[in-house]
């Protein structure tokens, strides 16, 4: 019931922006013919000014910045609105939740990413291109799973072959599915990445569907937003999370801390499943909730 009214409330919040953004474009377009019949107005009373003098001053006029006009401001600050509960409700549910959540609306996906791709657009570094290097100096032959691959860039940027999954496809080569029930065969992929795609309530069931499809000495590259895996801030121990996965049934290969955005993990399947089954201590990771500016 709770998640019911909750997503109630976010569709309720999205229809009253909406609302908004068109009273904003009525008055925009009130402001712009206002503007245009002044413009003419003054055209009319210029015939018989110096054309030097015109000059100079249209030379002034274009060393001036232009203004950000208020359907602009409008825009950005509705769309950063509607990130932020999108984005809340994938940290706050489960992936196949979240799934049925944008089949009902996948308008709501594409409003996520473009609300994603602005945030990302402040980054002095994008994590996905760091694998995207990673893959160019490994083979080419390698097959990938791109868990979370938003756009599909990681697949359009390398050789191998990329099977990408999300929430919604926009692109035939990209499958929409839960992260946790893939189509993939047991032991078919030799690369699995999760580059910030590790949200929801469920991340664990995530991983093991990459323990399940990757071979034995598969990699497993994992970069998370850094504060997710902070202890000082509220986040995981990284080195909590990181023995989770070993007993997963991986082995630590390396940890890259040196970005002030994200971090790095990379982690190889270990080429015998463990003897002794136990039961693993999932740490929580944090949340990466937008505040609104």
């Amino acid at each position: 019931m709770k998640t019911k009214q909750k997503d109630e409330e976010i569709l309720k919040a999205i229809k009253q922006n909406r609302n908004q953004k068109r009273a904003a474009r009525r008055k925009i377009k009130k402001e712009h013919q206002e503007q245009q019949q002044l413009a003419h107005k003054k055209h009319s009373n210029k015939k018989h000014v110096d054309v030097q003098v015109n000059h100079s001053n249209n030379n002034d006029q274009s060393k001036r910045p232009k203004p950000t006009s208020f359907l602009d401001k409008m825009k950005a600050k509705l769309s950063g609105g509607h990130f932020r509960m999108l984005n809340e409700k994938l940290y706050t549910c489960t992936g196949s939740e979240a799934l049925d959540y944008f089949k009902e609306d996948p308008s709501l996906f594409d409003m996520y990413h473009a609300g994603y791709q602005e945030q990302m657009s402040h980054w002095p570094e994008l994590p996905v291109n760091i694998i995207i290097k990673w893959l160019k100096d490994h083979s080419p032959s390698l097959v990938v799973a791109d868990f979370g691959c938003g756009d599909g860039r990681l697949a359009k940027n390398v050789k191998n072959k990329v099977h990408s999954f999300d929430l919604v496809s926009r692109d035939p080569s990209i499958i929409a599915c839960d992260m946790s029930n893939t189509p993939l065969d047991t032991s078919s992929v030799d690369v699995a990445v999760f580059c910030l795609s590790l949200m929801g309530t469920n991340v664990p069931s995530y991983l093991q569907e990459a323990h399940r499809v990757l071979k034995p000495s598969g990699w497993l590259l994992i970069a998370e937003v850094k504060s997710r895996l902070d202890p000082t801030t509220g986040g995981a121990n990284p080195e909590s999370f990181s023995k989770a996965i070993c007993d997963l049934g991986f082995t630590s290969e390396s940890k890259d801390f040196s970005n002030k955005m994200f971090i790095l993990l990379y982690f190889k399947k270990k080429e015998k499943a463990n003897s002794k089954v136990k039961e693993i201590e999932w740490p929580q990771l944090k949340p990466c909730l937008y505040k609104r500016r």
